[in-house]
């Protein structure tokens, strides 16, 4: 362990590392504030099939001669957009529709890349994460992104909380429902997009779904609820870089396991309380 903690206190020296932790923390605190939104609203399998339809973005970013990390996020912003519209004008259930786009857009993405020669440029660290890659210019989007995603829900809190709980009373009450869900959905997908690079394709809805689970089983109230979502996210992002860094493992699921290893605990811990259902 000493060797462990020696090469951590070593490589949190270099800037890639500070960047990584920065990164982690950014992506941690959004992907905790928008998950405990996203749980309730029964909307976990959107980040999944965001993610997993993210690699036909990545397999036409490949086929144009483009950078794939340059392509997920406007490719995001147009999945979030299609989704919504889709779901607006169908009657089809939630899940069901996500699964259709999710199972079309990956079976698109596979037929695109057979067309792809070899990629050399880590195709394998957009599939599973790299947080260690992470540039200068994603962590200044990251922070004007986590600016955006608190002062929407910081402005629009008592809002979110009634179209979570209790969608006819907003309704009734005049909320637009369609702007509001836009709004929350092209938001929750740039953080999915933006967390790729360090979770990966893969992985990344258990990054927004895993902290927001953990916080429900510990809060009693939304706020608090939220709040702690955010917190666990943070902490399990830099555990998760450290225990990384310190065991020379992959960063995408040494975040993952941490995550897994908080909801464990919450589990384990007496239950404080729950926020009211979706």
């Amino acid at each position: 362990m000493p060797t462990e903690l020696t090469r951590i206190l070593e490589l949190l020296q270099f800037p890639f590392m500070q960047r990584a932790m920065i990164g982690g923390i950014f992506t941690g605190l959004m992907g905790g504030m928008l998950g405990s939104f996203t749980i309730l609203r029964q909307l976990s399998f959107f980040s999944d099939a965001l993610g997993h339809s993210a690699l036909l973005g990545i397999s036409i970013g490949l086929l144009l001669g483009l950078d794939p990390s340059m392509v997920l996020l406007p490719f995001a912003v147009v999945f979030a957009l299609v989704v919504t519209y889709l779901l607006e004008r169908t009657r089809l259930w939630t899940d069901a529709l996500l699964n259709i786009i999710y199972s079309s857009s990956l079976a698109i993405a596979i037929i695109t890349l057979s067309f792809v020669g070899q990629y050399k440029g880590g195709l394998n660290n957009l599939l599973f994460g790299d947080i260690l890659a992470v540039r200068e210019p994603d962590l200044v989007f990251s922070a004007g992104l986590l600016l955006v995603c608190t002062v929407f829900i910081g402005l629009t809190l008592r809002t979110q909380m009634l179209l979570t709980l209790h969608e006819p009373l907003a309704i009734a009450r005049g909320v637009s429902v369609s702007a509001h869900r836009t709004a929350f959905i092209v938001l929750l997908s740039l953080v999915v997009g933006i967390s790729i690079k360090a979770i990966g394709v893969l992985l990344v809805s258990a990054f927004v779904v895993i902290p927001a689970c953990a916080a429900r089983l510990l809060s009693r109230t939304f706020a608090n609820y939220v709040v702690l979502s955010a917190g666990l996210g943070v902490l399990s992002a830099v555990i998760g870089i450290l225990f990384s860094a310190g065991f020379n493992l992959p960063s995408g699921p040494s975040i993952v396991a941490t995550q897994l290893a908080i909801f464990l605990t919450s589990m384990a811990l007496p239950r404080l309380g729950v926020v009211g259902q979706g």
